[in-house]
Formats: structure tokens, sequence, C-alpha cells
């Protein structure tokens, strides 16, 4: 049985989202539900030229709403998205840091993870650099692409002084994140835990980059159907971008406090393939060994699963090989368990990624709905499990898995319960 004492219990009260398809959570996750998909053509740079000219974009969204309009200036876009998400999960848990004592902040940890920072500012620094010289390069210029940054300015905007942590792990960190969060309250080092993920990639070098890897979908003529993971016609990812912050807190602090939690995180798994810089390992092997350590954390067998969130990229590699990961470690419960991928009206938010499914997770064990496989109309004979095609399912949920998978070969996977007792 999973940790019963609830000063150990991690739970999540609060929730906050900038996504390409809303720039809060309930937005996020209504339109997640009803299958709205945020891709379109690429705004923000001239894109003639370039043969990938979509991606799923953070519209409408003013960072001044979240911080200071001077810091705002100063820093990156993968900061703002943090900062936005945190303050709205703050306030979506009711949580009062400006009340706590000195010595309750220090007992507030930030674990914002992304996978390359404040890419912007590199591209943009050198630019600078190349044409105007070097006395004309921001002095903000470093801090602005750290990728550490974002959990320090909600650890400086609010005061929290307890440990502040990034991890850089591709298309996986942020579902370590909910790793180090469930570590911070279980080993007694915080009694809160901001935790998320962030990125801001819709670049012209990134694009470029990855299109020319051959990693992107090339459907600029159809930017709304282009994501179809586990789809047979299926041709690669839509690059997108945005941001999510939970709230963690220890069960009892939680009750203490009189808040509702949403769901507890119950466990996590990390593996490496130890194979290739960008392809998953084919039989999938590093996946499932993530899966059955975060079930063995957890303490959680495969037949309590009630839905899993998929990684589900839309590449030809990454589709068939989590398929097969899956296969490997639930046997025979694979055909039974509910599998969907947000990536399908998100695209893929890199760092980003598995805040995003997260909150797919919480919404769901929330509402207890699943949300859709967009675009999932023609399967892949090799991905013959059940995806959730194209209509939210409404549904028991308890207990969800998250995958997470990146490049290199990192594997990150968590579990969530609804909390009962």
């Amino acid at each position: 049985m999973p940790i019963q004492d609830p000063a150990r219990r991690a739970v999540v009260t609060g929730l906050g989202a900038v996504m390409p398809i809303g720039n809060d959570f309930e937005t996020y996750w209504a339109n997640l539900r009803n299958a709205v998909t945020g891709t379109r053509k690429i705004q923000g740079f001239d894109v003639e030229g370039f043969e990938v000219q979509i991606a799923a974009q953070v519209l409408d969204f003013d960072p001044t709403g979240a911080m200071d309009a001077k810091m705002a200036r100063r820093m990156s876009r993968f900061i703002h998205f943090a900062m936005a998400a945190g303050k709205e999960a703050i306030a979506h848990a009711g949580i009062d840091f400006a009340a706590m004592t000195p010595e309750e902040r220090d007992r507030v940890g930030v674990v914002v993870n992304t996978g390359g920072g404040g890419i912007e500012q590199v591209i943009d620094g050198t630019h600078v650099h190349d044409t105007k010289g070097p006395r004309f390069v921001s002095p903000f210029a470093i801090p602005a692409l750290s990728g550490s940054m974002a959990a320090c300015q909600l650890s400086m905007e609010y005061g929290l002084t307890g440990p502040v942590m990034t991890q850089v792990a591709a298309c996986a960190t942020s579902v370590i994140a909910f790793q180090d969060a469930l570590r911070l309250i279980r080993e007694g080092d915080c009694d809160v835990v901001l935790a998320g993920g962030t990125e801001a990639p819709v670049l012209p070098m990134a694009v470029a980059a990855l299109s020319n890897m051959g990693a992107l979908s090339k459907r600029n003529d159809d930017p709304a159907t282009a994501s179809r993971p586990f789809d047979g016609t299926r041709d690669g990812f839509v690059l997108g971008e945005g941001g999510g912050v939970v709230v963690v807190e220890s069960l009892e602090h939680a009750r203490r406090r009189g808040a509702t939690p949403i769901a507890e995180i119950l466990g996590a798994g990390l593996t490496a393939d130890a194979f290739h810089i960008s392809a998953p390992e084919p039989t999938g092997r590093g996946a499932t060994r993530a899966m059955l350590s975060a079930l063995r954390h957890a303490e959680v067998t495969t037949d309590e699963i009630d839905y899993i969130v998929a990684h589900g990229t839309a590449t030809p590699l990454n589709d068939v090989t989590e398929t097969r990961a899956i296969k490997g470690a639930f046997g025979d419960q694979a055909y039974r368990v509910p599998i969907s991928s947000p990536k399908s009206m998100i695209g893929h938010l890199v760092g980003a990624a598995g805040i995003a499914s997260a909150l797919a997770a919480l919404g769901a064990i929330r509402d207890q709905v699943i949300p859709p496989t967009a675009n999932l109309r023609s399967p892949d004979p090799e991905c013959d499990l059940d995806y959730v095609p194209l209509v939210a399912r409404p549904a028991r949920v308890d207990t969800v898995m998250v995958n997470g998978f990146g490049f290199g070969g990192q594997n990150a996977v968590a579990v969530f319960r609804r909390v009962t007792g």
C-alpha cells in the first residue's frame, strides 16, 4: 500500500497552464476535452523558404499579467510562461505565501524544468554582437537564457527560500519535476513545492533544425490535423510552446489550511535507453522499465491504472515504440487501459510536454473524463491499443500513468491517484 503518513503524502492542490489552446488551466482543459487543436501557420517570424511552416503557439499572451513590465522585457518567453502558470496555480490552490513566516517559506521549494531555456537570448545576443559589437549585448542576456531562471524568478517573486531546482532532460524533463517534488515532500525537506515545466522553442533555428532532422510534420496546408499520434498517416510532430505549474503539498499541510487535494503523486520512475541521440530504442525496453519502476514506487499494479497519458508524439518511430513499451509493461492489460495523447492538439512542447500531460491526467481525475487523441482516423496496425480516438470518453478515472520520453533515451513516468482517506 502507498505511504499513509499525511506528512509524507504529496498531493496536488493548484493548477496553472499557458498552452497553445488556452492561457489558463480551465480553458486548456475544456479545449483538450473538445479536441480543439492549436496548430496554425507560424507567427512571429517569416517562414518563407522553410519546409515546415506550422507550429502550436501561445497566442494573445501578456506576461505583464504575471510579472513587472521591466522584468518581463529582460526575461525570456519560457520564463514568462512559468510565471503566469505559477501565479494561476498559487491562486487556484488558495495559498498565501505573503502570510507565511520566513521559517514557513524556508519549507517551500520550486522545481520548474525546461529543455532549452532561453534559446532566443543566445540567437538575439549573437546577432547583436555580430552586427553592433560587444558593447551592445544586453547584460541581462545570461540570466535570461539560463534554464534555471524560471524556477528562480518564481522563488524571488514569492519569497520562497526552500530548494530551487531545474533539471534538463529534453522531452522527459517536466515529468521528472513530479519525482523531485515527491521526494522533497517525502524526505521532509518541504511542505509545499511549485512543480512544472516550460518551453518556448518556436524559433527559426529550432524549426529549421528539427525539420532537417525529419522530425516535424510537413502538413503546412492542413495544420489543424497535422499532429496525428498513432495514426497510420502520421509524418512527424508539431513543435509547440507553453508552460504549466502545479502546487504540490504534503497532505498534512493541505488539510491544515483546509485545501482540497485534486490528486496524489504516488511514484515515478526514470530509466535510459543508452541507444541513440534522438531515436527510441526499438523494442521499448527502457520505456517499459520506466513504467514498471513507477508502478513499483507507487505500489500500484497494472490493473489499477485507469488511463495512460501517452508521450504520443506522432513520429513514426515513437508511437510504435511506445505501444510496444506499454505492452511490455502491462501485458494483456495493455488492451484494456485507455490511452490518449494531448500532443494531437497542442503539439510537442519539449520541456513542457510532461506538465501538459500531467495537467491532462489531473483534469481526468477531477472530472472523470478521458480527453481524446485528435486526428486519429486511420489507426496504424502496429498501434493497436485503445487510444480514445477523436471524442472524449466519460470513465472512472482514479489512477493515471503519465509517460514522458526524451531525446538521448531519457524515460520518465509518473503515477497519480485520486485522494481517498
